[in-house]
């Protein structure tokens, strides 16, 4: 029996490339996958109509899921994947972007990937991208910044396939609602990774700022905060050590008459200040984040319910 698939769309105000998503659909997916797949759209509550109908889709059926209020698109994401988890049986289910720059075409890699690796979710790696020269400086700078405040390697976005037994697993990982590929990597569910070129952009503009970008970021860090804050608080010991070691120096020149009258007193203790206060605020930050370990968490399966409005099925 042919494996089901459904393909969790998260969008907003993105309706014209959406529908260019779908024609791309109907004409990449491999036969055998689509006529066992069903879209689900997750509408971010957005705040254009839409103006077109979608296009006649070749698969199973098309279910539009709008959201409350716009929450953004990681979350709406949880969502889609726990409306899946919840009410639509299946064996497969892949995430990717409305904008097209998720290609339908790299889905059949995955697909196969994910026949060589049924117990893993399959992400698509991407081995060259389309954006310009400063987004890719910042990005390599943000991965460097990822692997040496977590200790992991982040490669991937959020175009994905997520098997149904690892399916029921993520739903209930509190981290996905602030960012999926972070949650993914912080619940040690087993992953793999298909090399894959980022599409063009099919109609429309980004939504995504710098500052959106930054904030991205900042997120995907965010969801590994007790390593991030354990690592911060470590660095900051060796920059403790280094300033101690400093004013020893800054001691034994004053000893010996090199240093400038005014001036070993003075770096001594700036230095000793600056240690002081970096060694305490990174200890508040442990403690912090134990803090917030011992709280009771956001779990998308269980909560999402209270941000779906109406769920539709088209055609």
């Amino acid at each position: 029996m042919a494996e089901s698939f459904v393909i969790v769309i998260p969008q907003f105000n993105d309706w014209e490339a959406l529908n260019l998503l779908i024609v791309k659909i109907n004409q990449d997916l491999a036969p055998e996958t689509l006529s066992n797949t069903t879209l689900l759209i997750v509408d971010d509550c957005s705040s254009k109509d839409q103006t077109t109908p979608f296009p006649p889709f070749n698969g199973k059926e098309v279910k539009l899921l709008r959201l409350y209020r716009n929450l953004g698109h990681q979350k709406s994401i949880a969502i889609g994947l726990s409306y899946v988890a919840e009410h639509i049986p299946c064996d497969k289910v892949v995430v990717m972007d409305a904008d097209g720059e998720d290609a339908p075409a790299d889905i059949n890699l995955m697909v196969a990937k994910s026949m060589q690796e049924p117990g893993k979710i399959i992400f698509a790696e991407r081995k060259k991208r389309n954006e310009s020269f400063l987004f890719r400086f910042f990005y390599v700078i943000y991965k460097h910044l990822f692997k040496q405040l977590t200790g992991k390697v982040i490669t991937f976005g959020n175009f994905s396939l997520v098997p149904q037994r690892r399916l029921q697993n993520l739903v209930r990982v509190s981290e996905i609602w602030n960012n999926y590929p972070g949650g993914i990597i912080r619940s040690r569910i087993p992953y793999d990774s298909v090399p894959t070129d980022r599409a063009k952009r099919l109609a429309g503009n980004s939504q995504m700022n710098f500052v959106s970008l930054i904030l991205h970021g900042l997120s995907a860090i965010s969801v590994m905060v007790d390593t991030t804050a354990v690592r911060i608080l470590i660095f900051s010991i060796l920059m403790s050590i280094v300033a101690v070691a400093f004013i020893f120096v800054i001691l034994f020149l004053k000893v010996i008459g090199n240093a400038t009258p005014g001036w070993a007193s003075t770096l001594g203790s700036t230095l000793m200040i600056l240690m002081l206060q970096s060694f305490m605020i990174s200890l508040f930050l442990v403690f912090m984040v134990l803090q917030y370990r011992s709280q009771q968490h956001f779990i998308p399966a269980i909560h999402y319910r209270d941000f779906v409005d109406t769920v539709d099925t088209i055609g």
